[in-house]
């Protein structure tokens, strides 16, 4: 599965490389850079390349491989300084055991655990 993760990843990081390449092209070719034709092909070829340079970039993300600038290394994840807590919470599970949403667990945590019902 790597194997085809890697070549699919090379092939995005060319196909990127090929878009960035077509803007220079179009840039020095065109006699004039302000036209209306000039400026569309190189917005769409720019955001060709953004979309296939997505997919490499979040893999590198998610293996920790990209150094993101404001974002600290806490454990085994990436918390950001400003505004978050550096220590990571277990989840809060329901009756059933599932995580409850961030959303949930911010207003049980503001109003306090809620005690069980005993028969």
């Amino acid at each position: 599965m790597s194997k085809e993760l890697g070549l699919l990843n090379f092939l995005c990081i060319l196909a990127t490389i090929g878009f960035l390449v077509m803007i220079v092209i179009t840039a020095f070719t065109a006699g004039d850079i302000l036209t209306t034709d000039t400026l569309f092909i190189m917005t769409v070829c720019l955001v060709m390349a953004v979309m296939f340079a997505a997919s490499p970039l979040l893999y590198l993300k998610s293996e920790g491989k990209l150094p993101i600038p404001g974002m600290k290394r806490v454990g085994g994840s990436t918390v950001s300084t400003p505004g978050q807590i550096a220590a990571v919470a277990p989840p809060m599970l329901d009756a059933k055991g599932r995580a409850m949403p961030a959303d949930v667990k911010a207003i049980v945590t503001k109003f306090g655990q809620a005690e069980s019902k005993e028969a």
